[in-house]
């Protein structure tokens, strides 16, 4: 096996070598995965926020010369596989052999290109349980005690943590499911709910007990502590909510186990007894990846016992906790390698709100391609995705508008008007003088390479964005029409068009990952596939261009009506995968994290002020460097906010109640910049930070979205 530190891409030119120099020469072997989607439900656009990400980070590190496996699978054991097979009459065999095809399809028609995609109920993954499961008994790790467990006595089965919902032990509040409350964050067992209910029936369930087997988690607890705590695996903020909300104390005992009847893999020590869903489905990646390595005759120890390899993982915020301590843990444990980033996601709403079926805004994947081009939400979700946990909100207007100005109206453009000529006259044999721009460009594109890297595609899409501007007005001044007219200046028309495509081109290698059909429409009129990023470094001359063929259609507002009167349905019937490795992504989902669903309480609205008093108000974008408790008061935090270069302030905020110190920094919020300062008895405030609720533990700072620097102004 060749050496992965010291592979040189041999068609690196000389010119590709200089740009790189932000980022090593040596090819990285990389191992990619996305979170399992649950085989209960159609894949929507909540899914896709996530399968999308990936792929433009997989489709990127591939572009830039480095050895990517991307690997998945359906998700397929549980008891909501098994109450759905019983109530349509069929096997569970049947139904998730019959769901994983459709998965497939609907991921290929939004061009996700996995390298494999299995199953998780494989022999592979099963002899990978077992493997796993000796790992952790031989580690003293595994404990057995009776569990007084809720039973649904009309469907005839113990209920899962999700299949129940309740009041909160802890802070009251209602409709919560049976492990965790997304009010206040708190984790507990399903019998602990007050009033519980069974989602399957809406029985009171009744309490019997089993035995049932537990991780001791807590044994790995100094372990976990320094891996997420490291800086090196997970953003800062997950890392400061794991500390702040389950690492400053001991770790509960994981419960491993479920009882018959239930579909899964039977534990081979205890007969009766299954392995939950979040043990074998985690497993299910090395399982994939085992998969794609018998086909392809390589070892599954080069990909998952190999410091060489980097593992990275993308999942939704909702399911944080299992892979950022069980997985980790059992990782460890059984001696495979740890991943080298975990990336997460936050979630989609609509319009601002939760996806809505009764709205026409739960749409799912199948819907959306019978309507619009899978572009076009590749490009939006892009265009909003930032390294953080920013939610993303899909607002149809701005889809359409954007879409329309930046493909059809900027890069597009740029092709359309020049090569029906350059089709006559070919490209040059020599680059044209173009002002600088093509120079300029490839000079970007280590600034967009880094904001692929650490998945800031909105970054990177607002500076390919930035070059179509520049680009456009080039040709637009050359008016190539008006040249083409003039027999005697087909000089410069094909000096023209040499530069137009080639600027077009560049755009498009920068766009590749994002956009990989216009890539190979790109290919297919320039005559040369788009292989690699430093295809944006050199111009392309002296060829011929062939016929232009049609590339994006302009976003149509009816479409986008059509599509969500097909995704209205008269009654909402539950998609919500209650045992599920795989993330959602949907605002709504249990999540410490997520706003909460209930009514707000009308509030007047103050007097009205003119603009001038407004615009006093300087309000800005700022940083949180640092926060703590102030011990003399009740119901304030002291907060280091940064408003870009040097520019600090200490703010005292009233917002102890609803916020831990540790889940702030980092943060961004919006800071009344120019409010005079106020001595207080505990020090000098220098301004406020917004936030919006009635007070107490309902306080919710403001965040400005993903993009924004410290230091803008708010306007």
């Amino acid at each position: 096996m060749a050496n992965l530190k010291q592979i040189e891409d041999a068609t690196s030119t000389a010119g590709t070598r200089r740009a790189a120099k932000a980022e090593t020469l040596a090819k990285r072997q990389l191992l990619v995965t996305a979170a399992l989607p649950y085989a209960n439900g159609p894949i929507h656009l909540g899914h896709l926020v996530e399968y999308i990400q990936t792929d433009i980070w997989v489709r990127f590190q591939k572009l830039r010369g480095h050895r990517c496996l991307f690997v998945c699978a359906d998700d397929t054991h549980g008891t909501a596989i098994m109450l759905r097979a019983a109530k349509e009459g069929r096997s569970e065999i049947e139904l998730i052999a019959e769901t994983q095809q459709e998965h497939e399809r609907d991921f290929a028609g939004f061009g996700i290109a996995f390298d494999h995609y299995g199953s998780t109920n494989s022999d592979e993954n099963y002899e990978l349980c077992k493997q796993f499961w000796a790992s952790l008994r031989a580690a003293g790790l595994i404990v057995e005690r009776e569990v007084s467990q809720l039973f649904d006595a009309t469907a005839g089965t113990f209920l899962a943590d999700r299949f129940v919902k309740g009041t909160c032990p802890r802070c009251k509040s209602p409709d919560q499911y049976g492990d965790n409350c997304d009010k206040c964050g708190a984790t507990y067992s399903p019998a602990d709910l007050i009033d519980p209910v069974s989602v399957h029936s809406g029985a009171t369930p009744e309490v019997r007990s089993a035995p049932h087997l537990f991780v001791e988690l807590e044994q790995l607890h100094a372990f976990l502590a320094e891996w997420t705590q490291s800086g090196e695996h997970l953003q800062t903020e997950v890392a400061n909510y794991l500390k702040g909300h389950f690492l400053g104390e001991p770790l509960r005992d994981w419960d491993i186990s479920r009882p018959a009847p239930y579909f899964g893999f039977e534990i081979p020590d205890s007969p009766g007894n299954y392995w939950y869903v979040w043990f074998d489905a985690p497993i299910g990646y090395i399982a994939s990846t085992w998969q794609w390595c018998k086909q392809h005759g390589e070892d599954l120890n080069d990909w998952w016992k190999n410091p060489e390899t980097e593992i990275h993982h993308f999942i939704g915020k909702d399911i944080t906790y299992f892979h950022t301590l069980f997985w980790p843990g059992m990782l460890k444990t059984a001696g495979f390698t740890l991943p080298t980033k975990v990336h997460i996601h936050g979630f989609l709403n609509v319009a601002g709100e939760k996806m809505s079926k009764s709205k026409g805004t739960f749409i799912k994947a199948e819907t959306y391609l019978q309507h619009l081009d899978p572009a076009f939400l590749r490009y939006y979700f892009a265009s909003k995705l930032g390294p953080r946990l920013d939610d993303l909100d899909l607002n149809m207007d701005e889809f359409v508008n954007k879409i329309n100005a930046d493909l059809v109206g900027k890069v597009v453009n740029l092709a359309s008007r020049s090569a029906k000529f350059a089709a006559r006259t070919g490209l040059a044999e020599k680059y044209p003088d173009d002002g600088g721009l093509f120079k300029q460009a490839a000079a970007a594109g280590e600034d967009i390479a880094a904001a692929y890297e650490h998945c800031d595609y909105a970054k990177a899409m607002r500076l390919i964005m930035e070059l179509a501007d520049r680009a456009n007005p080039y040709v637009e001044n050359a008016q190539p029409w008006v040249l083409a007219k003039d027999p005697a200046r087909t000089g410069e028309l094909q000096a023209i068009c040499t530069a137009a495509l080639n600027l077009f081109r560049q755009l498009v290698v920068y766009l590749a990952p994002v956009l990989p059909r216009l890539a190979e429409q790109c290919g297919e009129l320039l005559g040369e596939k788009i292989e690699h990023w430093s295809q944006s470094q050199e111009p392309l001359l002296g060829k011929s261009v062939n016929a232009f063929e049609h590339m994006l259609a302009r976003v149509k507002k009816e479409d986008v009506d059509a599509m969500i009167e097909d995704s209205k349905e008269k009654e909402a019937c539950s998609t919500s995968t209650p045992e599920v490795v795989g993330s959602g992504a949907v605002s709504g989902a249990s999540d410490p994290w997520k706003d909460s669903a209930e009514p707000l309480q009308a509030e007047p609205l103050a007097e009205t002020c003119s603009i001038d008093d407004f615009v006093k108000v300087d309000l800005r974008v700022a940083r949180v460097l640092s926060a703590e408790h102030v011990p003399e008061a009740r119901k304030l935090l002291k907060l280091t906010l940064s408003l870009g270069g040097d520019v600090q302030k200490t703010v005292f905020a009233g917002i102890k109640a609803a916020y831990e110190p540790e889940a702030l920094v980092g943060r961004l919020v919006v800071c009344v910049a120019n409010l005079a300062p106020r001595q207080m008895k505990f020090g000098l405030s220098e301004g406020m930070v917004t936030a919006c609720g009635p007070g107490g533990a309902e306080v919710y700072l403001l965040s400005p979205d993903s993009g924004a620097k410290p230091g803008q102004r708010v306007h």
